[in-house]
């Protein structure tokens, strides 16, 4: 497993080796800033979706140890969103606070991007088996459930960005849809079994383990 994690791990930072090969060998484009923008924007909502389908996958193979691999893919869905909101404040606006400011306030695309990435923030930080004792167990999850909304901030601020072809934006949609879908069958699903009237008088309906 310690090995798989380590492939794991490098392939995940291939993105960013390829990138650092094509500022290197000049093949950014025309517009190098818009190129890496996109590229690790790209990046971050494929872990977002890799993250959430780490556990319907689990599941439904019953290969539990993937569950292992979760924090690793989020802590990496993580880490894009930074270069690619590094990129915006430093590329883009050069750390003009100001302009900054005004384009969260006024431009919404960028407002649903912002707040994607404030919500990632929280999840990042306590990431650590450390903080899972600290906060216990229930808490922990609840709090990272806020990956969910981010994943949504995500596709919003990606179909608000695009003006002409909207196909990749709405493939990123229907996948995050579907994982967010079958989340709410495996909650639904128990829920309402559990409240089904008994199949005979006196006996109890038979309440299916979560």
């Amino acid at each position: 497993m310690r090995w798989l994690k380590i492939v794991i791990f490098l392939a995940c930072l291939g993105p960013l080796i390829r990138l650092a090969w094509k500022a290197y060998s000049g093949g950014l484009g025309a517009n190098p800033i818009e190129f890496i923008t996109h590229s690790t924007g790209d990046w971050t909502l494929i872990f977002l979706c890799v993250t959430l389908g780490v556990t319907p996958l689990r599941r439904l193979t019953k290969q539990y140890w993937l569950i292992r691999l979760r924090r690793m893919f989020g802590l990496f869905a993580f880490f894009y969103a930074a270069l690619h909101f590094t990129t915006y404040i430093w590329l883009d606006k050069f750390f003009d606070l100001h302009e900054m400011i005004k384009d969260v306030s006024k431009r919404p695309f960028i407002t649903a991007g912002f707040t994607a990435f404030l919500l990632l923030v929280p999840l990042a930080v306590t990431s650590s088996s450390g903080w899972i004792r600290r906060l216990g167990g229930k808490r922990w999850n609840l709090l990272h459930r806020l990956i969910y909304v981010s994943a949504i901030a995500a596709v919003i601020h990606y179909l608000w960005l695009v003006k002409a072809d909207l196909t990749k934006p709405l493939r990123y949609a229907a996948v995050v849809g579907v994982l967010l879908g079958y989340r709410i069958l495996a909650w639904s699903v128990p829920l309402i079994r559990s409240k089904k009237p008994a199949l005979f008088p006196g006996k109890r309906a038979e309440v299916p383990e979560g």
